[in-house]
């Protein structure tokens, strides 16, 4: 039980990743990326091709990094000139030429039978010391994370209750953590791994939105016009914003790939229709609503697969294909209702909701 805790700790927090990435492209800044999901499928390819030749693993992100970024900028500069729905073809369409490309390119991605065999981040055996310096890190972490909603909650009292569900998960998410880093599995090292990076790129995104850069980023979301007219350059700040967001979600493309295996048809549009849900369930351009509606998607698949909803299911006479189908329809209502009753999400403001233009 706590492996599997560690297990939907690691997919929380990389799904989140992703989400912030396109939180930045869309909630902050106002462009549709319906292809989002080809930045992590470049940053999981380029991190785990180059680990398997040889190259340290930190490199590989780093590229992996930068590759993303790379064609953020070659989508970007066709393609941010273009009305918004024509934005989201194009977007679409690349993210299936990137996904095609792995599949069929074998000689490079090992085509439909994936990448396996490559290395993975603290996979070793530490010493007792190590293991309780692993500990010690865990608890900085998650320490900061109960700060920070302390102070979340300190400011809004009417988000007590949300901010007294995401203390618990943080409080589970330690002891599990310390549990498994003190008897070591290798897992539990990418899960502290995984949350350090999430937790950097959070506090990176903070002081960035809030930034004079991130309100000319809000700015141009409202109406592009008014930033122009003020000598802003319109097209190089969307630019920025389209780059940086593919370049975390090729971040989030290499903890995706240690996690789960990479598999051309892992990197379907679905993939970045999840973050879409998870970004509108927790507020767009909100960076603590998206981990949070990334806690919540996570959740729901998590418990929505226990036996008491399996026995539920049974009693309605459906086979797994059709429970899959069944799960899958239940989100799509929870979305149409939070679009109906509180279309600014969990933690989103209504008056910035790029939705209502």
């Amino acid at each position: 039980m706590v492996i599997y805790f560690v297990f939907l700790t690691i997919s929380a927090a990389t799904y989140a990743l992703f989400s912030l990435g396109l939180n930045l492209q869309w909630g902050v800044t106002g462009l549709i990326n319906f292809g989002h999901v080809a930045f992590m499928a470049i940053g999981a390819y380029s991190t785990v091709l180059l680990s398997m030749q040889g190259v340290p693993i930190a490199i590989a992100v780093l590229v992996g990094i930068c590759l993303s970024a790379l064609l953020g900028l070659l989508i970007g500069m066709s393609t941010l000139r273009l009305r918004e729905d024509y934005l989201g073809i194009v977007t679409i369409g690349v993210s299936e030429l990137v996904r095609l490309a792995a599949k069929n390119e074998a000689w490079l991605t090992k085509g439909t039978f994936g990448v396996q065999g490559y290395p993975v981040p603290f996979n070793f055996q530490p010493n007792y010391p190590s293991r309780i310096g692993l500990i010690i890190w865990l608890t900085a972490i998650c320490g900061l994370a109960l700060w920070k909603l302390w102070l979340w909650m300190r400011d809004k009292p009417n988000h007590y209750i949300g901010g007294a569900i995401a203390s618990a998960f943080v409080l589970t998410v330690y002891v599990c953590g310390a549990l498994s880093l003190y008897t070591y599995d290798p897992r539990a090292g990418l899960m502290l791994l995984t949350l350090t990076a999430l937790a950097i790129v959070y506090i990176g995104m903070e002081k960035l939105v809030n930034s004079p850069w991130g309100r000319i980023l809000k700015a141009i979301r409202e109406d592009e016009e008014v930033p122009r007219a003020l000598g802003k350059n319109v097209f190089w700040y969307k630019l920025q914003a389209f780059m940086l967001g593919g370049a975390i979600a090729g971040l989030s493309g290499a903890f995706y790939a240690w996690q789960f295996t990479v598999f051309p048809d892992n990197f379907e549009p679905l993939i970045t229709f999840n973050a879409w849900i998870i970004v509108m369930l927790g507020g767009s351009g909100n960076n603590l609503g998206t981990i949070i509606g990334a806690i919540i998607f996570w959740g729901y698949n998590t418990i929505t697969r226990d036996e008491l909803f399996k026995m539920f299911f049974r009693t309605l006479r459906l086979d797994d294909t059709q429970q899959g189908a069944f799960r899958v329809m239940i989100i799509g209502l929870v979305l149409m209702l939070i679009m109906v009753l509180r279309p600014q999400g969990i933690l989103g403001k209504k008056e910035e909701l790029t939705l209502g233009r």
